[in-house]
């Protein structure tokens, strides 16, 4: 068991836990973040991509409304790397009332929410493939922001003050006595070890989940609704500014230009587990229908990924349970010592990405409050490291890409990922699995889903911590004879680690056979998952050419890369991916840990 001490102890490794972390080391305080995934693995990866203007609740939700004008102002300009200022569209299609447009300027100028009504003519010639049918249109400051990015930037923030972050840590125990909160303890999810960080308080971020935390320190009842909607990719731009639809908030009715794609959503239902969120086909039919009233042919564009993601929402009594449409995306903030007695315990849940700085700084300073301390907040004065006077493009990749093509190897066409890209991640997180390293580079995410630089990834990575073994061994200095003739044989070369590196025959020598078996089957492991991710997102868009395309993709995978026919990874393997599903199992399939080969080969074909 690792022990470990600390002022404060976050739980929950999204954009407002991590927020949180920042904010607490930026005053002082001494804290480590434990998240039992990758960061921003949860709701903060799950999102359209939208940086709230405001403008879609100044009539629905006035005061959420007047927080995300605010903090878009500042996470615009703290993470400038993150954000692409697209500006923001509302119309009226033919298909909508305008009793909602009617109210829409005065309930935005109550809110403090920059907007104004533009021509239908200058609508159009900004974005040319909008519905011409369109009957009014407003302007607002809406942008879009890399989720993924924006917390890498926050987390980094946050170190350069001291503070520490546990991915993949499971937190199995919130420690409490007369006083209050004591300690938190959490599995390493990788390896098995157990943790445990004496702390003084502890808050609780984990979002939807965010009610099963609070009941490992005994504060039940913290009702936290996980609202479930999806959202559909297409494999391009269809326009460049966010497109909203100018009604009450609905299903399908903002159109997100992000990267190389854009994103239409959402749905809003209620789901009964985070963990477990179903994508049904006629939620996918009608996204796809929504964005025909917007973009008029959007049907016959190609969607290339759906995925779901679960809303931390918190229960709104004034509105039935399932009605999570409804509720309000204020934030609310937990003081478990005035709830539940117990000191230096808080919950915070609710709010927006967008409002996520304003979220952290609230609860810290209530913490603050609790402890007698004053410590001013300081995170909208200071850049986050990377943020620069000019805000991300979507040019930025190509103009790499073109600067370095005669001299670096394109692993992913898609989306530009280059080998050094993924050494320099693999440097920054040495057991990163495949999609860790999408979530930071974003191969595979483009047309053609991993099908081909997914391999080309599992040589990039296999080679390169081969490398690291032998530098490893190298470095020893061996005190005997015995010892000496002992690393011979170690870092003796191994034609087995050449197998599936997509390396040269004459590359480095490589560590001896068992580590280089154990090399395989980690990449074999992670290469097994990363595919069925893939294709997990595009199952439920198997429908006319579509399904076509995705079966050619499927016969490359599987029969010209022969997928299938690799060894069965081994259970060390699988427990180094770290990843949920093969851990602990879904509603559907056993954890792979407990299950036999033939077991696993089926959950993964």
């Amino acid at each position: 068991m690792i022990s470990l001490e600390t002022d404060v102890v976050v739980i929950g490794g999204g954009a407002t836990g991590t927020g949180v972390l920042r904010d607490l080391a930026m005053r002082g305080f001494n804290a480590i973040l434990l998240e039992r995934a990758d960061l921003a693995q949860g709701t903060t990866g799950r999102f359209h991509g939208l940086l709230h203007s405001g403008g879609r609740y100044v009539v629905s939700d006035p005061e959420s409304a007047t927080e995300c004008a605010q903090e878009n102002e500042i996470v615009r300009r703290i993470h400038s790397d993150a954000v692409e200022e697209t500006g923001g569209l509302f119309v009226v299609t033919p298909f909508d009332e305008e009793d909602h447009a009617d109210k829409f300027l005065a309930a935005a100028a109550a809110t403090h929410v920059p907007a104004a009504e533009i021509s239908l003519a200058e609508a159009l010639r900004r974005e040319p493939r909008l519905n011409p049918g369109i009957k009014r249109a407003f302007e607002v400051r809406d942008a879009v922001v890399d989720g993924w990015r924006m917390v890498w930037g926050t987390v980094a923030s946050a170190k350069e003050y001291g503070a520490q972050v546990l991915t993949y840590h499971r937190v199995t125990a919130i420690h409490t006595d007369a006083h209050g909160v004591t300690a938190v303890s959490a599995t390493n999810e990788k390896t098995g070890e157990t943790v445990h960080v004496s702390c003084r308080a502890v808050i609780n971020a984990g979002g939807p989940w965010a009610g099963q935390i609070a009941a490992l320190a005994g504060a039940y009842d913290v009702d936290v609704v996980p609202g479930r909607g999806i959202m559909v990719a297409m494999n391009h731009r269809l326009v460049n500014t966010v497109i909203n639809r100018c009604v009450y908030p609905a299903d399908g009715d903002i159109l997100v230009p992000d990267h190389t794609v854009c994103i239409i959503g959402t749905t809003d239902q209620e789901a009964a587990d985070p963990d477990f969120l179903e994508i049904k086909p006629e939620e996918v039919q009608h996204m796809l229908d929504s964005g025909e009233a917007l973009i008029p042919g959007f049907r016959a564009a190609r969607a290339v990924h759906v995925w779901a993601g679960a809303r931390p929402l918190v229960r709104d009594r004034r509105v039935s349970k399932s009605d999570t449409r409804h509720m309000s995306r204020g934030m609310s903030i937990i003081d478990h010592q005035e709830r539940d007695g117990i000191s230096g315990f808080f919950s915070i849940a609710g709010g927006k990405l967008t409002t996520y700085r304003l979220m952290a700084k609230n609860v810290v300073d209530t913490l603050c409050e609790q402890l007698g301390e004053d410590r001013p907040c300081r995170t909208a004065d200071e850049n986050t490291p990377g943020a620069s006077a000019h805000n991300h493009t979507i040019t930025d990749r190509l103009n790499h890409a073109e600067h370095v093509r005669g001299s670096e190897q394109i692993i992913c066409e898609c989306e530009l990922v280059t080998r050094s890209m993924i050494e320099q991640a693999l440097t920054e997180q040495p057991t990163a699995n495949f999609d860790d390293l999408r979530r930071q580079l974003r191969i595979g995410m483009g047309p053609c889903q991993g099908t081909f630089c997914g391999a080309r990834l599992a040589g990039v990575v296999h080679t390169w911590r081969s490398q690291q073994l032998q530098t490893s061994c190298a470095a020893t200095e061996p005190d005997s004879h015995h010892e000496a003739a002992h690393l011979e044989t170690a870092c003796d070369t191994s034609a087995a680690v050449a197998e599936n590196s997509g390396t040269a025959a004459d590359s480095p020598a490589r560590p001896a056979a068992s580590d280089a078996n154990a090399a395989v089957a980690l990449t074999n492991a992670q290469l097994r998952l990363f595919m069925h991710n893939r294709f997990h997102g595009i199952a439920p868009l198997l429908f006319t050419q579509q399904l076509r395309e995705t079966a050619l993709n499927q016969w490359v995978t599987h029969c010209t890369l022969g997928i299938d026919q690799l060894p069965q990874p081994s259970q060390e393997a699988i427990a180094a991916t770290g990843d949920l599903a093969l851990l602990h199992g879904t509603h559907s399939a056993p954890p792979a840990l407990d299950a036999n080969a033939a077991e696993w080969k089926e959950l993964h074909q």
